[in-house]
Order: structure tokens, then sequence, then C-alpha cells
């Protein structure tokens, strides 16, 4: 059974990790969440990531891991999340897992059609603190890049809830846009 995409993200960080637990108890139902973490050592990281898959299903959430395929089915995850090699899908009994490919172009986009993603996040729209001087898309490119694909694709890179509102109420996803804010649903 394919589990439903969510049209909400919540990405991890170390910027963000301190409000994990009270942005996934104030998420309206049905959001997901990416699990980098990439600054911890395995076994934390591994121990954070348990903590917070609790926490994530408990509220009706699903939860990735950008890591091997392997690594997130030994670890229960809901799907992974990389570049679109990294998820391809390699069996039939993987239907149901999730599989989010990282998007900077149309051509990787393109790649993402071609290894049967469920979504691709397209990033940077806006100037983003993870990202600090990159060049960016731009709302207006990142859609018409979007609209290319058949395939759904979430907005990431200084996204907020009032960004995507101008842009037409695109799935999207953030870091910090979602973090220190009165109210995210």
């Amino acid at each position: 059974m394919q589990r439903p995409v969510p049209g909400l993200w919540l990405v991890s960080d170390d910027r963000n990790d301190d409000q994990l637990a009270q942005l996934l108890r104030r998420l309206p139902s049905g959001c997901g969440l990416i699990f980098r973490h990439y600054h911890l050592a395995p076994e934390a990281r591994r121990k954070r990531f348990d903590a917070l898959r609790l926490l994530a299903h408990a509220h009706r959430h699903v939860i990735v891991l950008a890591d091997a395929p392997a690594v997130a089915r030994k670890w229960r995850a809901d799907g992974v999340y990389g570049a679109p090699a990294r998820i391809a899908l390699r069996r039939s009994s993987e239907r149901g897992f999730l599989r989010l490919a990282t998007a900077h172009s149309l051509a990787q986009l393109a790649a993402g059609v071609r290894t049967a993603a469920d979504l691709a996040l397209l990033s940077p729209v806006y100037p983003t603190r993870t990202h600090p001087g990159a060049k960016v898309l731009g709302p207006v490119r990142a859609l018409l890049l979007a609209r290319q694909v058949p395939l759904k694709v979430a907005m990431l890179g200084g996204m907020t809830r009032a960004r995507a509102r101008r842009m037409g109420s695109v799935e999207w996803a953030a870091i910090d846009g979602l973090g220190r804010c009165p109210s995210v649903s």
C-alpha cells in the first residue's frame, strides 16, 4: 500500500533540534519529518531518530531518513531522502516506502522522475542559512521548473508559510521556516 505523500515537511538540522518535539506536536496531522542530523555520532543519531519516530507516528506524521535506503529500512523509517540515484526503487517489496529526491535543476527533477521518486524537494527557492550566498531559483523559476515534470515537487530553501501561500499553496519544506512562529497550522 502506498503511503500518502505529505505536502508539508519539517527538515531536521542541528539548528532546530531543540524545537523538533514541540513542532511535531503542533504540526497538523499528516505532515512529514526529514531526519538528517548529520552532526550527531552514529549511536546518538540512531537514538535521536528512534525518539522522534515514536513522536512523529504518535501525531500521525511520517518520518524519512537521509541515509541509504537499507539503513532507512533497518531503522524502520517511512522512507528515504537523498539524491535521485541513491533512493531508486530496487524491489517491488519497497512499495509504500517513500522516496524523496533532492533537486536543484530541471535535470535533477527529471532524474527524480526516472527513479520513481514520490516527491522531489527543489531548492533553494529563496536565500537560506543552510547555503549562504548560494544562487537561488526564485519562486517563479522554481514553479516553472516544477511544472515541467510529472512529479510532486515541494519547495525548499527560505520557505515560510507566507511564501508558500504567495506561491499558490504549494507543497513545501523548511528547516527554520516552521520554527519559533506562533502557529504552523
